[in-house]
């Protein structure tokens, strides 16, 4: 959000050959989505034995890290590319996990990243003297199972389908976020979600600043930090609200479904400020890692995904689309908040719109 807002924003059987696959035991190529199917269906196949999967876009195949050479032939039956590596998922995941659990560093963020087998922890330039004495006695611990990265850019939280929504006359709080996805409850009026650290201070909402209210944000219906997201109801239900995300100087998309990414998906945003970004707009939209922990100044948010798709001040909320082949959109998230900008680039970590839709009860479209 901007000015006096928070500074927010600021991953047993095999699958089966089709006739025209390559043989048992040989690589495939596929594309991103198939990566994604494949390595949804294939890791819980290896239990103990796995560290994650992504997806290997130049070579055009999944990569999963295994543990085990049983993993690794269970991994090369299914088509993809075994990895051995040091640490398992189970390892990973505990360091997390207790990580989560340590004392909050503002500026700070973690989860595990499949292509270094480690839990990667990145610090802004903010986290010096004694938070980075902190952070490093937080660490020590854990040994090579973390890596330690530095950014130059700070880490926040930023506040603006891609359109703005501001406070409403009626709101004590001004500032602007974007609306993320209009959503369908049954028996219930239309609604959209954004960022819950908007939804927090601004409970009010209107098209323009300081405008007539169009939405409302009702009791427990803004979750921040732990989580980051909320919904608005929208007070005029005659007013018929379209299931699509703009996408500025591209005609814009309807949204028919929704679900969870993974790390084999390349992601578009939109947002009021800076437009459209991300692979629509010929521009890197990697899902790099899921899972992802914040800890902004205002508390820690866990569960994000992280991409390199950029973002600025005021579009927290923003929507996290796939682009399907058949020109509709797939939801997968709400913008949170990350480091960087549009001009130089940066790193975005977006709430899964999965887990927003199960807690209101909605539906896309």
């Amino acid at each position: 959000m901007v000015a006096t807002a928070v500074a927010l924003l600021g991953a047993t059987a095999l699958v089966p050959h089709r006739s025209d696959a390559p043989e048992a035991g040989a690589t495939r190529t596929m594309s991103a989505a198939a990566a994604g199917q494949l390595a949804d269906f294939l890791i819980p196949q290896l239990e103990g034995a796995q560290a994650g999967s992504y997806y290997d876009a130049a070579a055009r195949k999944l990569i999963v890290n295994v543990t085990t050479p049983t993993a690794a032939d269970t991994v090369r039956e299914a088509g993809a590319e075994p990895r051995t590596v040091r640490f398992a998922a189970a390892q990973l995941d505990a360091t997390k996990a207790a990580l989560d659990s340590s004392a909050l560093i503002p500026g700070t963020a973690w989860g595990m990243d499949p292509v270094a087998n480690r839990v990667v922890v990145t610090a802004d330039p903010t986290v010096t003297d004694a938070r980075l004495e902190m952070l490093h006695k937080v660490l020590k611990p854990f040994g090579e199972t973390v890596e330690l990265q530095r950014t130059d850019q700070e880490l926040r939280a930023y506040s603006s389908a891609g359109d703005a929504v501001y406070a409403s006359a009626k709101s004590s709080f001004r500032g602007r976020c974007s609306l993320g996805f209009n959503v369908k409850r049954e028996g219930k009026p239309d609604a959209f979600l954004t960022a819950g650290h908007c939804g927090n201070p601004i409970k009010s909402w209107a098209e323009a600043e300081g405008g007539a209210e169009i939405a409302l944000v009702p009791e427990n219906g803004s979750k921040f930090p732990g989580d980051d997201y909320a919904i608005a109801v929208y007070t005029d239900a005659s007013v018929a609200r379209p299931s699509q995300v703009r996408r500025y100087v591209l005609p814009s998309l309807p949204v028919t479904g929704a679900r969870d990414a993974t790390t084999a998906d390349k992601v578009s945003r939109s947002g009021a400020s800076t437009g459209l970004h991300g692979i629509d707009a010929g521009e890197p939209g990697d899902v790099q890692a899921l899972n992802q922990t914040v800890n902004y100044a205002e508390g820690r948010v866990t569960g994000l995904t992280r991409t390199n798709v950029c973002a600025e001040p005021s579009e927290s909320g923003s929507p996290f689309w796939i682009t399907n082949e058949d020109g509709t959109a797939t939801a997968v998230g709400i913008s949170s908040g990350g480091s960087g900008d549009c001009t130089h680039g940066g790193t975005t970590f977006f709430q899964p719109i999965m887990e927003a839709l199960h807690a209101f009860g909605a539906t896309i479209p």
